[in-house]
């Protein structure tokens, strides 16, 4: 998914932390200082939830879990602590479906660095964790998992490595929307990765979003089904199955888990895009819909969100609202 802001007076794009970040801005004199502040957002980001930066706080955490024989509870950041509130409630909204504690699972199955790393094959994932093998593996479950915001205080059983990558950037994105428009009084849309927030005075027709497989600079060719929608407020979010994938002894992976199985969520869906009141529950609404597979149809449907699910075979479906290509 990308961001293609007709009548958006000032853009701009870069990449961090392994993802594409797109801004815009209302106000082309504002565009330095969003800058400015998104990229500040982004590295208390990466400081307080990364799975990969070693001196990160959610590897501390994982450090200290890895040696203990319980629960252990530490004390975090109001960022860090946030951000597990925000995964723990987008597991609750979903019935599980959406796992923080998927972490070690990930890095059994290979994904243990930026994704930018994983680009060359490597060996064969855990044989544990592996599509074509029994699973004996498990996870401890998002139920184990205990934060105090108030007292920045956090719980996690021993073992437990914490994967915030559902959930983060679409919040991450919310959050420097909304800090951004407050700060400099204009409206703003930013995307990381694809997920998309917007706050602030919309452009005259909305912000305009491209729809699609990847998430892309506005003027990139387009592969394969896409389309244009607009929104006014909240935010946009795709989910895929193809974005982000890596192959492992033979075994082609992707990023998205069933916690129930332990495996890359069955490829029923190419992508699921939907558009809520926040980015982050647009973006737990369509990751929970890869997983879900065909019963997101009638999940989503009754959740009265505009969503678009692409099959394997490009075959889209439309939902409660969502423009007809």
């Amino acid at each position: 998914m990308i961001s293609a802001a007709k009548n958006a007076t000032a853009f701009d794009a870069w990449t961090a932390l392994g993802m594409l970040v797109q801004l815009v801005v209302a106000e082309p004199r504002r565009l330095a200082p969003a800058r400015e502040l998104l990229e500040a957002e982004l590295l208390a980001l990466d400081l307080a939830c990364s799975r990969f930066r070693p001196d990160s706080e959610l590897v501390a955490v994982a450090n200290v879990a890895r040696g203990a024989s319980g629960d252990v509870t530490v004390s975090v950041s109001p960022l860090l602590a946030e951000a597990v509130a925000v995964a723990i409630r987008a597991a609750q909204l979903t019935d599980g479906d959406v796992d923080p504690t998927v972490g070690g699972l990930l890095s059994a199955l290979g994904y243990d660095r930026d994704f930018a790393d994983l680009s060359r094959p490597g060996p064969a994932a855990h044989p544990e964790s592996r599509p074509g093998t029994v699973t004996v593996r498990t996870i401890p479950g998002w139920r184990e998992v205990r934060v105090d915001v108030d007292r920045h205080l956090l719980t996690v059983p021993a073992q437990t490595q914490l994967d915030l990558g559902a959930t983060v950037k679409a919040w991450a994105a919310d959050r420097a929307a909304a800090r951004i428009a407050s700060a400099l009084g204009c409206g703003v849309l930013v995307s990381l990765g694809g997920d998309t927030a917007v706050a602030g005075p919309s452009p005259d027709g909305g912000w305009r979003i491209r729809v699609q497989d990847k998430t892309a600079l506005p003027d990139a060719p387009v592969d394969g089904a896409t389309q244009v929608v607009s929104i006014t407020d909240g935010g946009l979010a795709t989910s895929s199955t193809v974005a982000r994938r890596w192959q492992r002894g033979g075994d082609v992976l992707h990023h998205i888990l069933d916690p129930r199985t332990c495996r890359p969520a069955k490829p029923v869906w190419r992508t699921v895009s939907v558009a809520a009141g926040t980015c982050a529950d647009a973006n737990t609404a369509a990751t929970a819909a890869i997983i879900r597979g065909r019963q997101a149809l009638g999940w989503l449907t009754t959740l009265r969100l505009p969503a678009r699910l692409v099959e394997q075979d490009g075959a889209v479906h439309v939902l409660n609202a969502w423009p007809e290509a």
